[in-house]
């Protein structure tokens, strides 16, 4: 009987405004080899926390306007990394297309569910449990971050900060569960796309 090969599944991106310049590679199937550097430590905590856990190879430079503030830097680079996870999925054909995870930090804990479904939406819920100010900046960035992942790779996204005190425990268990319930979902263990429709969006 023979193997099915799988292919590697993999992309390399730019995006380059006024604001920001990113530059990216992505491995869905990786081993953990992680570099980032945005200009703002908080993001690229909570980026190598998603990439170490989802299980990926994750390059990620960006240049911003952090003069301005992060705003930028965090919707670029989220925006970016859906894209290439949009990239290295291809036809999604074969994937598990669904995840969850929950993952305590501490006092805190997340719930996060994901669909790879060709159709981006976010639910984001308990966004008032978190501090006005998160290392330095507003913490409504966190939102805008999981809703340009959740448009750029086109998935639906739900992420509920059930209960915390602090701030950034909940953003890591947040984080630590998107990785997870992403790895579930790129999982590849089914010959055709996981649809009743056949396709994907």
């Amino acid at each position: 009987m023979s193997k099915q090969i799988l292919t590697p599944r993999r992309a390399t991106l730019t995006r380059t405004t006024t604001e920001t310049n990113v530059s990216l590679t992505l491995s869905l199937d990786g081993m953990q080899n992680i570099k980032i550097h945005t200009g703002f430590g908080m993001l690229d905590h909570m980026l190598s926390l998603l990439a170490f856990w989802a299980g990926f190879d994750l390059s990620l430079q960006c240049e911003g306007d952090l003069h301005v503030d992060a705003h930028h830097s965090v919707e670029d680079s989220a925006l970016c990394l859906g894209q290439a996870l949009d990239a290295a999925l291809g036809d999604r054909k074969g994937i598990a297309r669904t995840g969850s995870a929950k993952v305590p930090m501490d006092e805190a804990i997340a719930e996060v569910c994901v669909d790879l479904s060709g159709r981006p939406y976010l639910v984001f819920r308990g966004q008032e449990r978190l501090p006005p100010l998160i290392g330095g900046e507003e913490s409504d960035l966190w939102r805008e971050f999981f809703k340009a992942l959740a448009v750029g790779c086109k998935m639906n996204l739900h992420i509920t900060l059930e209960y915390g005190a602090n701030g950034h425990h909940l953003l890591e268990s947040a984080y630590k569960g998107l990785g997870l319930a992403l790895r579930a979902a790129v999982t590849r263990n089914r010959p055709s796309i996981l649809s009743t429709k056949g396709s994907l969006d």
